[in-house]
């Protein structure tokens, strides 16, 4: 099956889920997150706002041991801001709530650990996202490529293989409300 329409027949499977469930799920995955030891042993965390009912990990934004890091999209790139809960935020390009622009900026050394949305991963650590290629440019760069970063998605989207394009960059690790594995 294609990107495409593999991504199409996942969105709506995701997008039908109750909200009982979704958020009975998020709050797994956010338990399953907590015990990681990539999680565990981070200071400054990226992660992410969720959008059209991915994983909510919004319960673990008011621990205040971590620094928390959200993505703002400026052209073809994700530029990295701290945020805090209460902290103001806005509605991007694509629907998704990001920092106010003027937020502190994260650089590179500063993170310790990459949460990353998804619609799909796969057991050998590929992510199916939303298309737009903002993840992989991200995690192609140096700077970056090193960094820790978990996939999260739901466990009825966790499959066996994913079709991979030679710009596809395997993920760490990957976590659903059943646990998380790590890969490499």
């Amino acid at each position: 099956m294609e990107k495409a329409q593999l991504r199409r027949q996942l969105l709506k499977l995701r997008q039908s889920m109750q909200s009982a469930e979704w958020r009975e799920k998020s709050d797994h995955i956010c338990t399953h997150l907590q015990a990681s030891p990539l999680f565990a042993s981070a200071q400054t965390i990226l992660a992410y706002f969720s959008f059209r009912q991915e994983p909510d990990l919004s319960p673990l934004f008011t621990d205040t041991r971590y620094r928390w890091g959200f993505p703002r999209c400026v052209g073809k790139s994700l530029s990295w801001h701290l945020w805090k809960p209460g902290e103001p935020q806005e509605l991007g390009n694509y629907g998704i709530f990001e920092p106010q622009p003027d937020a502190p900026t994260l650089e590179p050394d500063e993170v310790d650990l990459i949460l990353v949305p998804g619609v799909a991963c796969d057991r050998q650590g590929y992510r199916l996202g939303y298309g737009g290629g903002y993840y992989d440019r991200l995690l192609s760069l140096p700077e970056w490529a090193s960094k820790p970063s978990i996939g999260i998605v739901f466990a009825n989207c966790l499959l066996p293989q994913l079709p991979i394009d030679d710009w596809d960059k395997c993920l760490q690790a990957v976590c659903t409300e059943t646990g998380c594995d790590i890969f490499r």
